[in-house]
């Protein structure tokens, strides 16, 4: 008899793929629909990236490289931090992976044991969850709100860590708030993990360098030995489809890091790693400020513009491409008003129940990115939505 592994029980499908999935249709049949939904920018990865792509082809570099990554990529990163950060991490300490979730994969393998509990925030990331899961470790939600601008509070640690934590996992900027955590929060929380469990903290700054007001930083500056970095070149660097990232981790975990890595994935994508190089030339870094430039114009036009329709977002994110918005007074179901407005409007957005259970029918997901123009229209579009009484 046929069976599915129980581990699979855990694991959710993507709420926003079935939006994304039915306005494909929808565009199929003649539709025009304004994305909002996808954490994905809409720019191409940058010339200098995409020529060093393809000159890696032309030089024949389509074998496999070392499961940790290639040296002089890895040798790349430090020395972004050191010149970014002023933070001095040995290359030794960073394994090149398959994307940020290449690297959630290795984090969670060598730290979590079955029945083991990991916190969460609570809305966020989902992926963390179901991985945690995967791997039979016991995810636990930390609620955060508005009310504590969607960060992790002393006291909600404390009550996680009263029955023993291995690890807690935090983003900054985060998905899908945006909002960002101060190194002296950082501290305080790492602090609180070390002194009373001994867990280890797990950072996700895959928007790290998509912040707008404030000087990006690193939670490796805390230079601690149970801080581990999960860092992409996907989002501030535009490679999404290039499938490349990166982990730095204690010198204690990256001989079990890599030896797994050997066994899921052997190594990342060749051609990808060394069109990564070419992420931290100046000229690639100029083009990269323009396009945060641009996030943060329109992170203004669409926050001004939900505000003004009654959706409520408290403040201004602070990083990312996402405003959170407390839906509740449109419906009661999140996930029906967005199969509604697509449907109805032609507007894909988001509903909060991709990202938790705290609050989540009453939220919805904005991603701007896409162009002020397009951004406009899908405004337009969903007052006139709710004009008509949605």
């Amino acid at each position: 008899m046929k069976r599915i592994a129980r581990r699979m029980g855990e694991i959710a499908a993507f709420r926003v793929m079935e939006i994304l999935g039915r306005s494909r249709d929808l565009e199929a049949q003649g539709r025009d629909i304004v994305h909002m939904e996808i954490g994905e920018p809409d720019f191409v990865s940058p010339k200098p990236i995409i020529d060093a792509g393809r000159q890696a082809l032309a030089d024949g570099c389509t074998h496999y490289t070392p499961a940790a990554g290639l040296p002089v990529l890895r040798e790349s990163i430090a020395g972004y931090y050191r010149q970014r950060f002023g933070v001095d991490i040995e290359p030794r300490r960073i394994l090149i992976t398959p994307g940020a979730s290449g690297a959630l994969q290795l984090v969670l393998g060598v730290l979590v044991n079955p029945g083991d509990r990991v916190a969460v925030t609570d809305p966020g990331y989902p992926c963390n969850r179901h991985m945690i899961a995967a791997y039979g470790g016991i995810p636990v939600g930390l609620p955060v709100n508005s009310s504590n601008n969607f960060t992790v509070t002393s006291e909600a640690l404390a009550t996680a860590q009263a029955d023993g934590l291995s690890a807690l996992m935090l983003a900054s900027p985060a998905n899908p708030t945006g909002n960002t955590i101060n190194l002296g929060q950082l501290q305080q929380l790492q602090s609180q993990l070390s002194r009373r469990s001994g867990a280890v903290l797990v950072c996700d700054e895959i928007y790290q360098g998509l912040q707008y007001g404030e000087t990006p930083a690193t939670a490796l500056a805390l230079g601690n030995d149970d801080i581990v970095v999960i860092n992409s070149f996907s989002k501030y660097f535009g490679m999404t489809g290039w499938r490349v990232g990166w982990v730095v981790a204690p010198e204690w975990m990256i001989e079990p890091m890599e030896r797994l890595a050997q066994n899921i994935f052997l190594a990342s994508p060749t051609v990808a790693q060394h069109a990564a190089i070419a992420a931290f030339s100046e000229e690639t870094l100029d083009v990269l400020e323009q396009r945060r430039y641009l996030f943060e114009q329109r992170r203004d036009l669409l926050y001004e513009a939900v505000t003004s329709l009654g959706f409520g977002v408290p403040n201004r994110p602070s990083g990312a491409f996402y405003l959170y918005a407390d839906a509740s007074k449109m419906s009661d179901d999140s996930l029906t008003f967005c199969r509604g407005l697509l449907e109805h409007a032609g507007v894909a957005i988001t509903p909060g129940a991709d990202f938790g259970h705290q609050l989540a029918s009453q939220h919805v997901r904005f991603a701007y990115t896409t162009g002020e123009g397009r951004l406009a229209e899908g405004v337009e579009r969903i007052a006139r939505f709710l004009r008509a009484g949605a």
